[in-house]
C-alpha cells in the first residue's frame, strides 16, 4: 500500500514533465513550420525597388530585379529625364542618343532625351530645345530645368514611388516655376506603367506659357518604333559619330501610331485624342507604348505632337499652332498660382487594343 501511494504521489510530475516536454516540441514544430510558410519580412525585397545613386544623380526603378527605367539629372541634358524605357521582356525603346554611344540611330534634336517634360516658350524663353549643342551667344534664349531634392522614395510590391523636386531657371538664375512631381511605377507581367503628376507654381511672378507646338510631355524612342521613312538624314555611324546617310534602311521598323479617334500613322500629328497608341515589334517581341491623357488638364483633350521620325509627345498648349490659328489658349499662371498635370505612360511586352485602353483611360481618370 505504502509503494503503491509513493507511484500515485509521482504520477502528477510524470505527467507535468511529459506535458513539458511536448509542448517544447510542438512550439519547436510550429516555429519551424511557420519559419517555412512566412520568410522574414526584413529579407524580403519589395518587388518594385527604386535605388538612389547620389554619384551617378539617378535613382533605377526595377520591376522583379530587372531595370524599367530611371530617374535621371545629369547637368549636361538641360533638365531630369526618365532614361532609358525598357520593356517586361528587356528591350529598350528609347533612343540611346546623345547619351550613349549606339550605331544606326538618328543624330538629330540632342534635346530629345528619354521621357521629358518642359515647354518650348515658357515668359518668352525655350525649355524645351536647350541643350549643351546650343550656341553660347543664344543661350540666354533658354531656360534650364534643375533638380533640386527628393522628397520621398519608397518602394513596393504593386507601386514605386518617386517625389521630386525642381526649378525652372531663366538665364540669369531667376525661378520662374517651382516643380513638385510624383512619379507612380507599377507592373505586372507584359505591361508596366508611369504615371507621371506635375505641380507648376509660379513664386515670383506671373508665367505665360504662350502656345508653341514644342512641349509638353515628350518621348524619343528608338529606332525600330520610328515609321519607315525614305528621306535621307544623318545617322550615328559605328563610332556613334555623326554620318549622312543618303538612303535608310528600314528593316525592323515598324512603327505605327493609332489614337482614341481611330486616326493613324503620321496623321496622328496635330490632332485631339484621349490617348495615343505606338506599337510596333522587336524579334518576337510586340510592343505598346502608349501615353494617356487626363480630363483634368489643362486643354484637355490634348495636342499630340507625334512624328514618325520618333518623337512622341502630348501637347496641351500648343492650340494656335495645331488648329492653324483657329484657338488660342496662351495658359497663364499669375504670381502664387499653380497647375497639374497627369499623364499616364504605358509600356507593354504586347499590342494593346482600344478597348483595353478606354478602360484604362477611364481607370486613369477615376484615380
Amino acid at each position: 500500500m505504502k509503494e503503491r501511494k509513493q507511484q500515485l504521489s509521482r504520477l502528477p510530475l510524470a505527467i507535468g514533465a511529459t506535458l513539458l516536454i511536448l509542448g517544447l516540441f510542438s512550439c519547436k514544430q510550429i516555429n519551424r513550420d511557420t519559419a517555412q510558410l512566412h520568410p522574414s519580412e526584413k529579407n524580403k525585397e519589395p518587388r518594385i525597388q527604386l535605388l538612389r545613386d547620389d554619384a551617378q544623380k539617378q535613382v533605377s526603378v526595377l520591376i522583379d530585379g530587372q531595370l524599367f527605367t530611371a530617374y535621371r539629372y545629369p547637368s549636361n541634358i538641360k533638365k531630369p529625364v526618365l532614361y532609358p524605357l525598357v520593356t517586361p521582356e528587356g528591350s529598350t525603346i528609347t533612343r540611346k542618343f546623345p547619351l550613349e554611344p549606339s550605331a544606326g540611330e538618328r543624330a538629330d534634336h540632342p534635346h530629345h532625351v528619354g521621357v521629358w517634360f518642359n515647354y518650348g516658350d515658357v515668359n518668352g524663353l525655350d525649355f524645351w530645345n536647350n541643350s549643351d549643342s546650343i550656341k553660347v551667344e543664344r543661350r540666354d534664349e533658354y531656360g534650364t530645368i534643375v533638380h533640386k531634392n527628393f522628397l520621398e522614395i519608397q518602394g513596393g510590391d504593386s507601386t514605386g514611388l518617386l517625389k521630386v523636386a525642381m526649378d525652372w531657371i531663366a538665364p540669369r538664375g531667376e525661378v520662374l516655376l517651382t516643380e513638385n512631381t510624383t512619379f507612380l511605377f507599377k507592373g505586372e507581367g507584359d505591361v508596366y506603367s508611369i504615371d507621371r503628376i506635375t505641380q507648376l507654381s509660379a513664386p515670383n511672378g506671373p508665367v505665360l506659357f504662350k502656345d508653341n507646338k514644342e512641349g509638353v510631355l515628350g518621348i524619343r524612342v528608338a529606332r525600330a518604333l520610328e515609321h519607315p521613312s525614305d528621306k535621307p538624314i544623318v545617322f550615328t555611324d559605328a563610332n556613334g559619330l555623326p554620318t549622312a546617310v543618303p538612303v535608310l534602311n528600314n528593316d525592323g521598323v515598324n512603327g505605327n501610331y493609332i489614337n482614341s479617334e481611330g486616326v493613324e500613322g503620321n496623321d496622328c500629328w496635330g490632332k485631339r485624342a484621349d490617348w495615343v497608341n505606338l506599337t510596333s515589334s522587336i524579334g518576337k517581341e510586340n510592343i505598346s507604348l502608349v501615353i494617356l491623357d487626363h480630363k483634368n488638364n489643362p486643354g484637355y483633350p490634348t495636342y499630340w505632337h507625334a512624328r514618325g521620325y520618333g518623337l512622341f509627345a502630348a501637347n496641351p498648349l500648343g492650340q494656335e499652332v495645331f488648329s492653324k490659328g483657329e484657338e488660342t489658349l496662351n495658359f497663364r499662371l499669375e504670381q502664387g498660382e499653380a497647375v497639374t498635370f497627369k499623364h499616364s505612360i504605358i509600356v507593354a511586352s504586347k499590342h494593346l487594343g482600344k478597348t483595353e485602353l478606354d478602360h484604362r483611360f477611364s481607370q486613369f481618370n477615376n484615380e
